[in-house]
């Protein structure tokens, strides 16, 4: 089981493990992997592993049963990787006990057993434990992934190195692009954790991404295309302004998941973050939130002011 929060690096985890086996395959220990995702919640449990069809009284498998039983029946050496993407609860796995345990074997309602053979693996992937019999987690080795040990720096050098190649090629504009990161992220979202209230819980590498796509918006017109090549005065211009459109981002991504007094709050700390003497201050009237960024004029519209 790979156990942990929303944006830790499982899935990734697993798909570098069964890329990395399948290009050792020359060696006589490894083997091509076939990986098998399914979300066992997203259906009914007669579904999941088949039912008697109540017109017909005929068995109809279930998507866990075909394919185990396609896996089981492969002869050649690859690898099948049977990867459960979602919660584990006690009603459906409590099914699986006798697959987990030393018999591996998947037993059906139709009295059908499919034994599982050694190049198969039954794989979770869930965030938590919470509702897991101790049945369950006795019979899985587990694999803790802690997002916050990934940290954010690896998922903003992975980000720069998207943006069109003009700006990468452009000396400064990296080193700019590091630095907004550094005097916003880490600081906005401490004060965010620290001072406002969430409805809805999230991970700081969600909002972190969440930043980068919108940022990935205003990008996408400067990539060149064959009926089009972007011109050095338009990466000029898009410098220039990227601090406008970096805290744009930034309020609408690691601001926006509070409640109304927590965007209060967070709305004076962005205006403190930009300091009074900033190029593109907010006004002062109302919060951060009721502003867009104005292109041509090079201002903060309010938002109602945009539309007719």
């Amino acid at each position: 089981m790979i156990v942990g929060p929303t944006g830790g690096g499982k899935t990734c985890n697993y798909k570098t493990l069964a890329h990395a086996i399948t290009q050792l395959q020359h060696l006589e220990k490894f083997a091509v992997v076939q990986y098998h995702i399914l979300n066992p919640k997203s259906i009914k449990m007669s579904q999941l592993y088949g039912d008697f069809d109540p017109q017909t009284t005929e068995w109809v498998d279930g998507v866990l049963a075909k394919m185990v039983q396609e896996s089981a029946k492969d002869e050649s050496r690859d690898k099948h990787w049977i990867m459960f993407d979602g919660p584990v609860d006690a009603i459906w796995i409590e099914n699986m006990n006798t697959v987990l345990d030393d018999n591996k074997k998947l037993c059906l309602n139709s009295g059908q057993i499919i034994p599982l053979t050694d190049r198969m693996t039954m794989m979770f992937e869930v965030e938590d434990l919470a509702v897991a019999s101790p049945a369950t987690v006795s019979r899985c080795g587990m694999v803790y992934m802690e997002p916050g040990a990934l940290g954010l720096e690896p998922l903003i050098k992975s980000w720069l190195n998207t943006i069109p190649p003009g700006f990468k090629a452009k000396k400064t504009f990296l080193p700019t692009m590091e630095g907004l990161f550094k005097k916003y992220l880490d600081n906005g979202i401490y004060f965010m954790r620290k001072n406002c209230i969430e409805p809805v819980q999230t991970v700081n590498n969600n909002i972190a991404q969440s930043l980068m796509r919108i940022l990935d918006c205003y990008f996408a017109d400067y990539f060149d295309t064959e009926v089009r090549k972007v011109a050095p005065e338009e990466i000029e211009e898009m410098e220039q302004i990227i601090e406008a459109y970096f805290v744009f981002a930034f309020i609408w991504s690691i601001g926006c998941t509070t409640n109304l007094e927590g965007r209060d709050r967070f709305s004076s700390k962005v205006r403190e973050l930009m300091g009074k003497d900033h190029k593109y201050k907010f006004p002062v009237d109302g919060l951060v939130y009721d502003y867009c960024f104005n292109k041509e004029k090079k201002e903060w519209t309010y938002w109602t002011n945009t539309v007719p």
